[in-house]
Parts: structure tokens; sequence; C-alpha cells
């Protein structure tokens, strides 16, 4: 080995090990939420889904996939973390003049960008990326988690295997849980997220200390899954997803001054406060809802037939005028 070639290896891993110390302060509700969140709903999937999707098994591994996009979040894999980091959140003060919020992904960039160029103030807060596409990548799994869940009832319906379509959909289900989960930390859905800004006169917390001392330590150390499993009910039929989705973000968002107003009585610091286990504990409640909610509505819905009519051939361009 080179002289300077043994200097350079040290410094190479204490960059990567620097990397990932600090991303995992970015992640939400940490490995320990996410996990809980994820199991207690598989631990209340209804006997009337598919026996392979409520085995110990499958069980384990929905919870393990909790935390997945949050493991896609390293600097060492800039791609892959540079593309998905809005998925993670949705700042609703940026979006309240856009009421309903169209239900497609390039839809919502379109109607920002149109925003965008109509601001002469901070137009770039109006960039998707700045925004946050939280709901749309949450609609988008749920869409596989559904159209796998029809594959599984055609290859069912006609003796064929259906172990590839259940790893499937173990994964789907497991992945889609981590936004929904996301979708229920408050500070996942404003532009507060991680200090006070605008008009304090309560005086709330302005350090960018908050969001990971609330999800990470104060979780990691004072929350077990037992701790709310029992308010976490059977699933009930969303009736149209998107909008019941929306409506879940926008009541976790009217909940923001909240968790200030629980850090600035110390409720996140050591074992914390009685009022912050009871308002953690139902955020993450309302979370596994949520999402068993959404599994139930996905195997409800891939019952129902769909056209599998295709057009033979693409359609033509436009002609150029």
């Amino acid at each position: 080995m080179k002289p300077g070639d043994f200097l350079r290896r040290v410094i190479s891993w204490t960059l990567v090990t620097l990397a990932l110390f600090q991303s995992d302060s970015a992640f939400a509700w940490g490995n320990e939420g996410h996990t809980y969140v994820n199991r207690v709903a598989a631990e209340k999937i209804p006997l009337d889904m598919p026996k392979f999707f409520r085995r110990a098994a499958a069980v384990n591994e929905i919870a393990y996939l909790g935390p997945e996009p949050d493991r896609w979040r390293s600097p060492t894999e800039f791609a892959l973390k540079n593309s998905q980091e809005p998925d993670h959140f949705i700042d609703m003060e940026r979006v309240s003049w856009l009421d309903p919020l169209p239900p497609g992904r390039y839809e919502f960039y379109r109607k920002l960008y149109e925003k965008r160029a109509a601001t002469t103030d901070h137009p770039d807060d109006y960039l998707p990326e700045r925004v946050g596409l939280q709901p749309y990548i949450t609609m988008e799994i749920y869409g596989r988690l559904k159209a796998a869940f029809r594959e599984y009832r055609q290859l069912q319906a006609t003796h064929k295997p259906t172990a590839a379509v259940q790893q499937a959909i173990i994964f789907y289900a497991g992945w889609l849980g981590h936004y929904v989960a996301d979708g229920s930390q408050p500070l996942h859905t404003t532009i507060k997220y991680n200090g006070w800004v605008g008009p304090n006169p309560n005086g709330y917390t302005t350090e960018h200390k908050i969001h990971w001392q609330f999800e990470g330590p104060y979780v990691a150390a004072n929350i077990k899954q037992t701790d709310f499993a029992g308010l976490v009910k059977n699933p009930e039929k969303v009736d149209d997803p998107f909008a019941g989705y929306l409506a879940y973000l926008r009541r976790s968002n009217t909940l923001v001054e909240d968790v200030y107003k629980l850090e600035k009585a110390g409720g996140f610091t050591g074992k914390g406060t009685p009022e912050a286990f009871d308002f953690t504990t139902r955020r993450l409640a309302a979370g596994s809802q949520m999402l068993l909610n959404l599994w139930y509505t996905a195997w409800l819905e891939s019952a129902v037939p769909v056209s599998n009519d295709h057009p033979a051939t693409p359609p033509a361009p436009p002609v150029a005028k």
C-alpha cells in the first residue's frame, strides 16, 4: 500500500460514517416508530383478508419494511436520496390556495409551476420538491397494492401459483406503511417542520432539533407498540382513498402547534410528560389505523372488475404546426 493510500482510505470511511450518521437524524418516527406502526396494523389484519397476509412471517416482514424508505436516504446513494426526499412530506400551508388538490402527480406539478410563475416573493417555495409530494407517493403505492391484490385474485381463481404476487403484496403493504406513518407525524405536514417560523408570540423553539427529538429519541426511549395497539380498531373501507388521505393529512397539520407546546413544556425531554405520551401514542395509532384502512380498501377494491382493453398501438404524437 502506498503511503498516501491508507490516509485516503481513513478519510473516505470517516466521510461515509459521518454521512450515514447525519442521514439518520432526518428519519421520520425513527426506526422504532415506523416498525411499530406497521406491526400494529399487520397484527390487526381481519380474517376476511388473505391468509398469507396474516401469517407471522408476513407480519414480521411488513414490520421490517416500515423504515425501508429511510434506508434509501443515505448521501452515498445520491440519485436515490435526491429523487425521493420530497415523498416524505407536504407543506400544507403552501397548498392552501389549491383546493381540491389534483389527484395526479403531474397535474399537481403543473399547478405549482403556474403558481410559481405568478409569484414574485420567494417563487421557488412552490417548486414541487420544496412543497412535498407525500399524498402522491402514498396513492401510487396504494395503487400498486390494489393491482397486486387483483392479480392474486385472478391467479387464485385460475388455480395458478401465487407465491410471487404474495411477496409483491407484502412488499407494497410494508412500503405503503412508511409514508402513511410519515403523514401521522404533524411536522411532516408543515413549513414549521424543524423549528417555528414566522410570528412567534408564544416563544416556541426555533432551534433545528425538535423534529428528531420528538420522533426519534423520545419515541425510542418511551414508547412501545403495546402502548397504542389497543387504540387501533377493525378496519373500515375508505370510500375515496385520495380524499380520505388528504383529510388525514389536514388533521395532522392542525396538530403542529400542539407539538411545539409539548416541546416547550419539556414533553419530549428524557421521560417526557404524560401529555406528550398520550399525544404521541395517539399519533402513532392514527398512522396504524389509516394504514390498515388502506390495506383493507385495496383488498375490497381489487375485487371490482376492470377493463383490460388496451389500444393495439400507442397514440401517434401530435403533428407540429
